[in-house]
């Protein structure tokens, strides 16, 4: 892990444990976004039904040093995504499940107490501590194939009406809709998007000093959307500093080190030098990180 400024140790850290599960913490009390750990194979992925890896989970919560968790936040429900969140409540016992009416679903399929899951309300503020969180609704980057033949398609749209038993295979986790993740603590901002899409004028008039941002499948977007996405989800916050997300190949295990999703799925590259190029010109930093690695996200 990367050291924190000893001018840190009492403030807020993040911890990157891939695809766009992240880490806050304070010392005192900690949320987690999505909390995808199992990472299934791709053979598992196309044979097999799916449940969580308890114990791998277990392990990797330690390693983490996840105490005092409050909130496991799904930003939708697809399987690398909310698969393993409600296990990861069920192993911390303050904590509750945030996210849509599908992961509602998700939850009480898991055998998950109903007063330990909370629905999202579009734009209401939940707080946690010293953690105020505002969920905005968004869109899902639309499939890279289709879009480049002009089709935005999101892949496994449509909503979970129904608790999802388990196992499931991961073409019943539907998307039940994408949100934004506005993070206020001790007046600082921070906007995790986990997906690379919008909604137009959802963040309008919303300010964040980082943005974590989610580019998978970016690379094989046209240039249309790269634009739009730049212009609906960076410009309106005006950051200081953007951290890419979900640019990982998921079916890899965390004990190993992320490599990028694999060509024709995406084109991290691309992204990147997108993003960079933009960044560039608006004197924004972008930082690339690690599984494991923890940090300032406000340090110079």
């Amino acid at each position: 892990m990367c050291p924190l400024p000893a001018e840190n140790l009492h403030g807020l850290r993040v911890t990157f444990l891939g695809v766009s599960t992240l880490l806050f913490s304070d010392g005192e009390d900690a949320i987690l976004t999505d909390g995808f750990f199992s990472r299934p194979s791709k053979a598992n992925l196309l044979f097999h039904k799916l449940r969580p890896n308890r114990d791998l989970i277990t392990r990797y919560l330690h390693r983490a040093g996840v105490t005092n968790l409050k909130a496991v936040v799904v930003l939708h429900s697809h399987f690398d995504h909310a698969l393993d969140a409600p296990e990861v409540v069920r192993q911390q016992p303050e904590a509750f499940l945030v996210g849509s009416q599908s992961t509602f679903n998700i939850g009480l399929g898991y055998e998950l107490p109903e007063k330990r899951i909370r629905p999202i309300q579009d734009g209401k503020v939940e707080t946690f501590g010293r953690f105020q969180l505002t969920l905005l609704r968004s869109e899902h980057s639309p499939l890279s194939l289709l879009a480049s033949l002009g089709i935005e398609h999101v892949p496994l749209a449509g909503e979970i009406n129904k608790p999802l038993e388990q196992p499931a295979h991961s073409w019943e986790y539907k998307e039940g809709g994408s949100y934004s993740l506005l993070i206020e603590h001790d007046g600082r901002r921070i906007l995790v998007q986990a997906s690379a899409g919008f909604k137009r004028g959802a963040l309008a008039g919303r300010n964040a000093e980082v943005i974590f941002l989610g580019i998978g499948m970016l690379g094989k977007l046209p240039q249309s959307h790269l634009d739009e996405y730049w212009q609906e989800v960076v410009e309106p916050v005006s950051p200081k500093r953007i951290i890419p997300i979900h640019w990982d190949d998921f079916s890899r295990p965390l004990d190993e080190p992320l490599v990028p999703l694999p060509h024709p799925l995406d084109d991290f590259d691309a992204a990147m030098a997108f993003v960079r190029e933009r960044a560039a010109a608006k004197n924004i930093d972008v930082k690339v990180l690690q599984a494991w690695d923890e940090i300032d996200p406000f340090a110079d």
